[in-house]
């Protein structure tokens, strides 16, 4: 979700390395399925040895998230969100999935903008966390904004995203209750205060449950080696998977290694899952890009992240620019650009192009592949334009490259959004510091797995 984050907390766990960039972008009202297998090498002592939760996709009205004992319903409004419940007796929550941040935080506070928070006042299980604790003291290093003491002297946590949104609040844990297992002691940020940019669009969730790879995020203080998922190009249906998938059944994974740099920089997230970006093809054919526009820089700018919390994909302005005028050229013949320089999709996808309504299937597009070191993603057909929902020039529809400006963001990145990750399978390997990518079909995935999406 490329939110830049500021952030503070700690559990005795397994350590990865803090969160930066994001920024929130309006999806499409739907249900995810999620699969969720959780293996037995957690550091937590009531961690479950396995848990497969199967969902099915459905369209749901804004706002609505239906509840089941037994599943967990993972949607898309502004980003992915995952429903569970939290503490003792258990409290109904619902949590965007962002693997762009570390700390996971709830809204604690009731107020007429949040009706859903968590009341720990309520919960038995809840326990606040001092400032002196190991966990306020050694698990924050890598927060932008150090963790600090609060009146109370209890472990206070302020984070800030680039949407211009933020929160505060103190480190606690709880138990956190993932279909029939109980995990105990899962420190998280429980937010008195918050502030957001899309206050009706956030309101509809809890808080956020950060999967990157900080020692605080939900997957590490789980103790996971690895998770996944797998996208349907379709529907939003797909899987996720925490811990070993072994895909015997499926082609291999091509590796690219995470970019990791031990010295703190200004503008670099040490704990984003960041890969090196070596270049960009259209339609098989290798951009003019110098190599240096793709490697991070003195501050750290320029890094590539692969964010599942973001919708779309941003480019700095030289590499985004030399691939809109690529895609310009390819399509000119076939598709009609829209002409007004005030419309600009989201502030940062400024080509876009007028498609009659009676046009039912779009010609067809020129493939755009990101080349990664060791491995690539092809991203083909309707995945290269986006309809833009709710928006008609006359009887025509608007359809924008998928891919945006950073620069128009001001954010010094490459981020690569989960709509291009659909059809991928996308493996997070934290033990061996890598990332690996597969074309395949998420609905036969999902069949394999015994879950029929």
């Amino acid at each position: 979700m490329f939110h830049s984050i500021m952030e503070s907390t700690s559990i005795p766990c397994t350590s990865y390395t803090n969160p930066y960039l994001k920024s929130l972008f309006l999806l499409s009202h739907t249900v995810l399925t999620l699969l969720l297998i959780m293996e037995s090498q957690h550091c937590l002592s009531s961690s479950p040895k396995m848990l497969i939760l199967p969902l099915k996709t459905q369209v749901i009205p804004s706002g609505s998230v239906p509840r089941s004992p037994n599943k967990l319903p993972f949607h898309h409004n502004v980003s992915l969100t995952v429903s569970l419940t939290v503490g003792t007796p258990p409290q109904n929550v619902s949590m965007v999935i962002d693997t762009g941040s570390e700390l996971s935080w709830l809204h604690c506070n009731k107020t007429l903008s949040y009706p859903t928070t968590f009341d720990p006042t309520r919960s038995t299980s809840y326990q606040t966390i001092p400032c002196s604790s190991p966990t306020c003291t050694n698990r924050t290093q890598d927060f932008p904004i150090p963790a600090s003491c609060d009146s109370n002297n209890l472990c206070h946590a302020t984070l800030s995203y680039a949407d211009a949104s933020s929160s505060d609040g103190n480190l606690a844990s709880d138990v956190f209750h993932i279909g029939s297992s109980d995990i105990s002691g899962l420190v998280f940020g429980c937010m008195d205060s918050v502030f957001s940019s899309n206050s009706d669009e956030d309101s509809k969730s809890t808080g956020l449950m950060g999967m990157n790879r900080g020692s605080l995020s939900f997957v590490s203080q789980l103790g996971f080696p690895k998770f996944s998922y797998c996208i349907s190009g379709t529907d939003f249906s797909g899987l996720l998977l925490l811990g070993e998938s072994n895909l015997t059944w499926s082609v291999p994974l091509n590796y690219t290694p995470l970019i990791q740099i031990s010295t703190p920089l200004p503008y670099f997230d040490r704990v984003a899952y960041t890969v090196q970006l070596e270049g960009i093809k259209v339609l098989d054919k290798l951009l003019p890009i110098p190599k240096s526009t793709f490697e991070p820089d003195h501050t750290g700018a320029g890094q590539t992240m692969v964010d599942s919390g973001t919708q779309f994909s941003f480019l700095l302005g030289p590499a985004y620019n030399a691939l809109r005028t690529a895609f310009l050229n390819q399509t000119s013949s076939v598709l009609k650009v829209l002409e007004d320089p005030d419309f600009v999709f989201q502030g940062a996808m400024d080509l876009c192009y007028l498609v009659p309504l009676s046009q039912r299937v779009l010609p067809l597009l020129p493939t755009v592949t990101l080349v990664f070191r060791g491995a690539e993603m092809t991203v083909s057909g309707d995945r290269v334009l986006y309809r833009v929902p709710g928006e008609l020039r006359g009887n025509d529809s608007v359809h924008c490259l998928s891919f945006g400006n950073s620069d128009l963001l001001g954010v010094e990145a490459f981020v690569i959004g989960h709509h291009h990750q659909q059809n991928v399978w996308m493996e997070f390997d934290l033990e061996k510091s890598r990332i690996g990518l597969a074309q395949v079909r998420c609905d036969l995935a999902g069949q394999r797995f015994g879950v029929a999406l």
